[in-house]
This record gives C-alpha cells, structure tokens and sequence, in this order.
C-alpha cells in the first residue's frame, strides 16, 4: 500500500535532479493551491455583490408593456 501511495519512485534519492525536480514541483502546486483560493474568493465576492444588486429594488427598471 505504500508504495501506491509514494509512487513508484526512484530508489536513488540522493539523485539532485530529482531533489530539484520535487521542490520545483512542490513549489508550483502550492502556487496554483494559492491561486485557486484566490480565485474562489474572487468569485464568492463577486457572486454576493450580484446578488445584492439582484434583491436592489432601484436597479430594476419597470416592466413596460409590448
């Protein structure tokens, strides 16, 4: 089970490419985990402010007839 947990990875872990190739690895996934908190924050504003200008009864205009 922990190996399909791991991976199957090299055995060789004193490789610096690979210690390289994880950090950088590492480093964009919490990158991009920052950005999609980011973009989900954005998002939840910008859905509450929609919202609120959906409930504004002066942002309405008046149904006219056809």
């Amino acid at each position: 089970m922990a190996k399909a947990l791991i991976g199957h990875l090299n055995s060789d872990l004193r490789d610096p490419r690979t210690a390289a190739d994880n950090a950088r690895l590492r480093q964009r996934v919490a990158e991009l985990e920052s950005l999609v908190l980011r973009l989900s924050e954005e998002n939840d504003r910008l859905v509450a402010a929609h919202a609120a200008d959906l409930h504004d009864p002066s942002s309405l205009q008046e149904m006219q007839p056809a």
